[in-house]
């Protein structure tokens, strides 16, 4: 359950013009520090980090770009579809409302949502708009994914970066609707051991179905009875079902009791 950002690298081609973003006959003129580059982000990786004292840095804004550079003829320009003095076009897709330049279009299924407002890939008919969400999703999990109010209008909570602007794969986490990087996702589960590997680190939820691993406890807990000193109940909240119960203490893990959930990914309470 991921969604595919619009602005991810491309493959390699024998096309000359363009970067490792983007394929294409221009480039953007930042409206900020006025300088010339392939696309927006070969432009943060320079003036928003690298060299750049911190009182310099900026992000170009690409709703705010207003000029181009034709890069077979050099002639500054207004930003559009083709070049105003030879004529020849800068790409195959032009997005003028959130000017996005690609040859590569065609095969990344490149499209504009205008709820979004801006560009994603995978093609339409693969995507629905969740207006509660903010963002497209994958229209596999239209009818089962959790809606959370603009959980793609945050931060990753393992890097920090913007999620809705990221260029790098997002995860729509099954059981909570949180939203994380994918390898963000696969750094945190190999990081760290035991359930802490399968929790969302904002809410604790579970990451993903553990049945099988819920049913290899149960039979852990069943051959492995506690000593007659250590048996008790204790007071346990459910980070999957959210309910509280009362269960057996043992040190392979506390069972919840809710019959509808079973998950051993609980906590106890005093």
């Amino acid at each position: 359950m991921a969604q595919a950002m619009a602005e991810e690298p491309q493959p390699p081609s024998a096309t000359p013009l363009g970067c490792t973003h983007y394929r294409r006959a221009c480039k953007v003129v930042c409206p900020e520090c006025d300088e010339v580059f392939w696309c927006r982000h070969c432009h943060n990786a320079v003036k928003n980090g690298g060299d750049t004292p911190p009182d310099q840095q900026h992000e170009l804004d690409r709703f705010r770009l207003r000029e181009v550079v034709c890069m077979r003829c050099s002639e500054r320009q207004p930003a559009g579809p083709s070049c105003v003095k030879c004529k020849q076009p800068f790409s195959s897709y032009y997005c003028d409302k959130c000017h996005l330049w690609d040859d590569g279009a065609h095969q990344k299924q490149t499209f504009h949502c205008d709820r979004c407002g801006i560009c994603r890939v995978g093609g339409r008919e693969n995507f629905f708009h969740c207006d509660t969400c903010g963002s497209c999703y994958p229209v596999s999990i239209r009818d089962t994914h959790k809606c959370i109010e603009r959980a793609m209008h945050q931060d990753c909570p393992v890097c920090l970066e913007n999620l809705f602007n990221s260029t790098r794969v997002v995860t729509i986490l099954r059981n909570c609707g949180h939203t994380i990087h994918q390898e963000c996702l696969t750094r945190l589960t190999s990081d760290f051991s035991g359930l802490s590997s399968l929790r969302c680190p904002l809410c604790s939820a579970s990451i993903m179905s553990n049945d099988s691993l819920w049913q290899q406890l149960d039979e852990q807990v069943r051959n492995t009875p506690m000593q007659d000193e250590y048996r008790a109940d204790v007071m346990i909240t459910c980070n999957d079902c959210s309910r509280p119960s009362t269960t057996p203490f043992h040190f392979f893990g506390l069972k919840c009791q809710n019959p509808s959930c079973g998950s051993y990914n609980t906590r106890r309470v005093v």
